[in-house]
């Protein structure tokens, strides 16, 4: 590797190497569990799921790596409570989406490319190069603070582009039943909009998605007496659906939304009234509800539309994660002062845009926050990153280290 590169972008460079599509790794925690062990981390390799299995049940790996610091001591606390470890923990998935049309890439999507001052490749915003920026401002912090107050820890998916089961949702489980902690929590998740740092996720809405199949009875279309068309039974009840405000939101959500993602019925034919049509549809719901109200609030309406009805229907439910908020406090804080002294950017906090893993996080205890790099090109052909923005963010994240596990 050409001595010009820097720290992070060579090791942003090696990772991205790795065809790492969800739910493989590749050799990306490997590389990282070395140079974190050189680090001083005890670094643990855990594998749920079924190796022979593909899909949602395929095998996943995490690493979970935990470096030990000096308890903090707070003067205000009385001397038998005095002493505690705060756990900053970094979250980060190795895992990516898939390529789609390769011949459709500038650049070969694991052949990382630096050109006209960005990194290409897939993995570049989403999120290889903001866990290469946190390893990399640990070796800074460590180097200068070897002996931190409080413990630092890595949490590593490869099941985060994916179906989300047996990645961090699972390690949290271990973890819980272990007894140990996270206090607070950052998610190299790619939250900025035009500039590194000029947002941070402190928050998410809940993700609950329906999956509706309504069955009536095929026929010829020019004899609908003789059949039931599931399409005409269901459109009442998906129009009201979609025409209903669940929620006013609040100062940190947007109202609740829901949105149809996919509606299939048909033939093929166009002198058949089908049998049967499925949708799908996802609410991305906010603190002033809750899963449960919109699960009975639209069972309520199909049933009103269904009541006499040929047709039948029936929703399916999975509650992917509910929403959370991290108020101010000291990671905020922490992260906020590092982004200003960093950039002079004042950091404008956000609940906006999908879910993380952070969702798994919250229920914990933990303040989660989200900030990595610029989200213009995730998931898109010729992903890309500016290249200053790597050290930008290796800077910030040393900063937030600074500010929460060293005592001045």
């Amino acid at each position: 590797m050409s001595q010009s590169l820097s720290p992070v972008l060579e090791l942003s460079m090696q990772l991205m190497r790795e065809p790492s599509v969800t739910p493989y790794d590749g050799a990306c925690q490997d590389i990282l569990a070395k140079r974190l062990t050189a680090l001083g981390f005890d670094c643990q390799t855990l594998l749920f799921g079924d190796s022979q299995a593909t899909g949602r049940d395929a095998q996943v790996k995490n690493l979970w790596a935990k470096r030990h610091g000096m308890p903090q001591h707070d003067t205000l606390q009385t001397p038998n409570t005095a002493e505690k470890k705060p756990v900053l923990c970094f979250v980060g998935h190795t895992d990516v989406v898939p390529t789609g049309d390769e011949t459709l890439w500038t650049h070969p999507p694991f052949e990382p490319t630096l050109h006209d001052g960005y990194l290409y490749g897939r993995g570049a915003a989403d999120m290889k190069t903001a866990i290469a920026a946190f390893v990399v401002a640990l070796e800074r912090f460590i180097g200068e603070h070897p002996e931190h107050q409080g413990d630092i820890a890595l949490l590593i998916t490869a099941d985060e582009e994916g179906p989300s089961v047996h990645g961090t949702a699972e390690v949290v489980q271990t973890l819980r039943a272990r007894g140990e902690r996270i206090d607070y929590c950052i998610v190299g998740e790619p939250s900025s909009s035009k500039r590194v740092g000029d947002i941070i996720k402190h928050g998410r809405r809940g993700s609950l998605g329906g999956y509706l199949t309504v069955t009536g009875k095929q026929g010829h279309v020019a004899y609908p007496q003789l059949a039931v068309n599931p399409i005409h039974h269901a459109l009442p009840a998906l129009a009201e659906l979609a025409a209903t405000r669940w929620d006013n939101g609040n100062a940190d959500f947007p109202p609740t939304s829901l949105q149809i993602a996919n509606l299939n019925a048909g033939t093929g034919a166009s002198n058949v009234i089908p049998q049967t049509l499925t949708a799908q549809f996802n609410f991305r719901f906010s603190t002033e509800t809750t899963a449960d109200a919109l699960t009975a609030s639209t069972e309520a309406i199909f049933a009103k539309h269904f009541a006499n009805s040929e047709a039948h229907y029936q929703i399916d439910w999975q509650l992917s994660g509910q929403p959370f908020l991290t108020a101010h406090g000291a990671l905020l804080a922490a992260c906020q002062t590092a982004i200003a002294a960093t950039t002079g950017e004042h950091a404008t906090p956000s609940t906006s845009g999908g879910t993380s893993d952070g969702r798994f996080i919250a229920p914990m205890g933990a303040q989660v926050v989200e900030l990595g790099v610029c989200n213009a090109t995730i998931h898109q052909i010729d992903e890309c990153v500016k290249v200053a923005d790597l050290e930008t963010l290796v800077t910030i994240y040393e900063n937030i280290l600074k500010n929460l596990l060293v005592k001045y």
